[in-house]
């Protein structure tokens, strides 16, 4: 096998309590790619559709991740890459995260597996630096993995992946804005409460015991974000009502999807979740933003090869 083409799908990070360690797989939304063995060394990315990113290698968080695998490996050829952008950058559901870890599953693969999907995820957190000044795995991880996971600890890494309960469905809402990653680190403080830190350690234990119980009422309270909400939300036009407007609907629970601009809202059964993306579209016409709105179940495989 020479090429593979590839479906790299979006993510939510941080589910409201758990910043830089939580994250999911959506399926409904994606990039495409190819990725295909050259006579030539190296990295190559030959083709960008779908937004204005740059084909230098160094450059690119698909570059920057291929090139760390390739320093992991000894080959006598190389890969060149297309991607084909259906995510927007800066989007907040894992526009750079799905070009990383696109790029880095499809090298493994025509390679012959050397790295396990646990592995790869090391050398996607690479090029995430590219996009947000430093490695992060909360949505590479699932990017890879598929499912909810949890990243226990960055040194070294530890991630675990869980399974979604069934019922489980994620609505988010993308406004036309860009919110870059870096800038919405700018806005955080580098010390928190004791007070604050206690509720967000309860919260995170609340949200992974929900999920692997299937405690949808647990996952609810569980949603709440002590810590990087209150600063972050200012950045994001409408965000106050639409929350509101989703929570009203019978979202379990909502908040900032990644960095931001996109808000999310985890729903129990696809009836909720429709009812509650008419709702929070609804709410965010008041801004006067031009948005999308995905529906989508949790994606359980990530990653994955298409004909």
């Amino acid at each position: 096998m020479n090429e593979i083409k590839l479906f790299c799908p979006a993510t939510i990070a941080n589910l409201s309590c758990g910043f830089d360690v939580l994250g999911l797989c959506l399926e409904s939304i994606g990039d495409e790619m190819i990725v295909r063995k050259i006579a030539e060394k190296g990295i190559r990315i030959t083709k960008i559709t779908g937004a204005n990113l740059p084909l230098e290698t160094h450059k690119n968080v698909a570059g920057v991740a291929a090139e760390a695998l390739l320093n992991a490996v000894d080959t006598e050829f190389g890969f060149e890459i297309e991607i084909h952008k259906k995510i927007k950058a800066g989007s907040g559901i894992g526009s750079s995260s799905a070009s990383a870890a696109g790029a880095v599953f499809g090298i493994n693969e025509l390679l012959g597996r050397p790295f396990t999907k646990h592995q790869l995820v090391d050398f996607a957190m690479k090029g995430e630096v590219i996009a947000s000044g430093s490695e992060h795995a909360d949505n590479v991880a699932p990017c890879l993995l598929g499912g909810f996971t949890l990243v226990r600890g960055y040194h070294p890494l530890d991630v675990i992946r869980i399974d979604s309960p069934e019922e489980i469905f994620a609505v988010a809402l993308h406004p036309h804005i860009e919110v870059k990653t870096s800038d919405a680190r700018a806005v955080l403080t580098p010390t928190v409460s004791l007070k604050d830190a206690i509720t967000q350690w309860g919260n995170v234990g609340g949200l992974i015991a929900g999920l692997y119980t299937k405690d949808y009422d647990l996952i609810g309270r569980s949603l709440h974000d002590s810590i990087v909400e209150p600063l972050r939300r200012n950045l994001i036009p409408g965000f106050d009502a639409t929350k509101f407007a989703a929570i009203q609907a019978g979202a379990l629970g909502a908040g900032i999807s990644g960095a931001g601009p996109s808000i999310f809202a985890l729903c129990k059964g696809e009836a909720k979740a429709e009812k509650v993306a008419f709702a929070m579209s609804e709410s965010y016409l008041n801004t006067g933003i031009v948005f999308d709105i995905h529906l989508s179940k949790i994606n359980p495989d990530g990653v994955r090869i298409i004909e």
